[in-house]
């Protein structure tokens, strides 16, 4: 790593006395490029997306693997389907509630980087630091994996029928899908919206199919499997905490868009309204999404499958039709996993920038104006963990750390109220807002501590194993490692044809 934030300057000065990597005819590589870093701004990201963009990588990255994985989780914990039903709303109410304090946070500190930047602001860089360690480790390349092992479980599904696709087959598929979107990523920006706004439209269509199956069939009298919704629901607090950790996961990346706050168009105004726009129809198309599967499956069909949709598919659609189901759901997590890419990898770039990763991560390509390095360090990260056997059971591991995390930063929002209480606030929530949802990600973490004691205690390990990582690469820093940083950022910058980027540091 990296040990401090300057270096970037010195490895600029380097990069830029290099005619190996700085073309003669300028910066950019296009027209459009050209023109508009032709003055003394350098290269830099540009603001790319759009209003409807924003709404597109919100219900783009929420609506991927969550809701055909996470049904059997929540009615698994919650025990019946009433109880179910009103955690998925719940859990909608609660990431509306998040999604708009982080709204206010994002038009404070109009930086990119989500979480990371605003606890930075609030708490200092120790804290933003360890939240950086455990999303490198954790957090978003378990998301990012989860979510291509289960584009290739849908989509390799209809030709092993009757059983799982081999664990062989499913992995390479990701892995695939995996440098395929890298690869997306890298070269256009545009490229990244475009596929993201397709393909939320598939995933949307998809559901919609789910839900018209359903009501038809509620519709022709099957209302037997609704009758007792709330029958043998729980009533332990720490079950009902697991059940909205595995309803929150479907909703996780409500606050990508936060990740990529410098590249939004007009942010004050923009960010607000994607999330008002994103988080309701979202919660809608989850609610109508489990009626059906309740209408149509049993308790029992729903526990026991692998593919949810797809066991729904198989009962409810033609058989013709019925392959359309795991297209489908393929096609929605290849979206959600395109814009997942494209907003962590702004994290682990601001990261870089403000000199808590080697700075090679900080760097963008002078042609195509993305920051390439972070996102294949990104995605070096994900592969690796698409080799873990069973990497579905890291999402309480995921849940519990996300959590507090998101509850730092929202304590953080009312640690700004009180000191900086004059700063500027495009946004300003209700004071009601922030606390309601900092009592209710209380609640969450503090009652996984009694149910789920192991993978609470481990998650708390990898949080502290980043202090002494911090103390010798960035408080303290080795010689040589600085060094060693120093030189892979020369190296990065030739083979990425990158340079640091010039915008403004945290």
């Amino acid at each position: 790593m990296v040990a401090e934030a300057h270096q970037n300057n010195i490895i600029m000065a380097k990069v830029s006395a290099s005619d190996e990597i700085l073309p003669r005819s300028g910066f950019s590589g296009s027209k459009e490029a050209s023109e508009s870093n032709a003055d003394t701004k350098g290269v830099q990201m540009e603001k790319r997306i759009s209003l409807f963009d924003g709404v597109s990588i919100i219900v783009g990255v929420i609506v991927g693997s969550g809701i055909f994985v996470s049904p059997k989780g929540v009615l698994l914990y919650s025990q019946s389907i009433g109880l179910s039903l009103i955690v998925w709303i719940l859990s909608g109410v609660l990431s509306m509630v998040g999604a708009l304090c982080y709204a206010e946070l994002g038009t404070m500190i109009p930086l990119s980087g989500g979480d990371y930047a605003y606890i930075k602001h609030a708490f200092g860089p120790l804290p933003a630091f360890l939240y950086l360690w455990v999303a490198l480790l954790i957090l978003v390349p378990t998301g990012n994996a989860i979510t291509a092992l289960t584009f290739a479980q849908y989509l390799l599904k209809p030709n092993w029928p009757a059983c799982d696709p081999p664990y062989e087959a499913i992995t390479l598929v990701a892995c695939l899908v995996t440098f395929i979107l890298t690869a997306i990523n890298c070269y256009n920006v545009k490229w990244v919206t475009s596929v993201t706004d397709i393909f939320t439209g598939t995933k949307v269509f998809a559901l919609l199919v789910i839900f018209a199956a359903g009501a038809w069939h509620l519709f022709t009298g099957h209302t037997d499997l609704l009758k007792t919704p709330f029958e043998n629901s729980t009533s332990s607090p720490g079950r009902i905490a697991l059940a909205f950790y595995s309803g929150l996961f479907s909703y996780s990346g409500w606050n990508y868009l936060n990740f990529v706050t410098e590249e939004l168009k007009n942010p004050y105004k923009n960010l607000p309204k994607a999330i008002c726009i994103s988080i309701p129809a979202v919660t809608i198309i989850y609610v109508i999404t489990n009626v059906a599967y309740f209408a149509v499956l049993s308790v029992n069909e729903i526990q026991s499958s692998l593919a949810v949709a797809v066991t729904f598919g198989d009962k409810m659609l033609p058989a013709f039709l019925a392959w359309t189901m795991p297209f489908f759901v393929a096609c929605s997590t290849f979206g959600s996993l395109n814009g997942a890419i494209f907003a962590s990898s702004r994290l682990f770039f601001v990261g870089a920038r403000n000199g808590h990763l080697p700075a090679a991560i900080s760097l963008i390509n002078v042609k195509c104006l993305t920051p390439i390095p972070s996102i294949m360090f990104m995605c070096l990260i994900t592969i690796l963990l698409l080799f873990i056997p069973d990497v579905y059971a890291l999402i309480n591991y995921v849940s519990f750390v996300e959590a507090l995390f998101i509850l730092m930063s929202i304590s953080g929002l009312l640690y700004l109220r009180v000191k900086q209480p004059n700063a500027k606030r495009p946004i300003k929530v209700n004071l009601i807002f922030p606390i309601i949802f900092m009592l209710t990600c209380s609640f969450l973490v503090i009652a996984s501590i009694f149910q789920s004691p192991v993978e609470v205690g481990v998650g708390v390990l990898v949080i502290l194993s980043g202090i002494p990582v911090y103390y010798v690469t960035i408080h303290r820093p080795i010689g040589w490692l600085t060094r060693l940083s120093m030189r892979f950022n020369v190296f990065c910058s030739k083979l990425f044809f990158c340079i640091p980027n010039q915008e403004k540091e945290d």
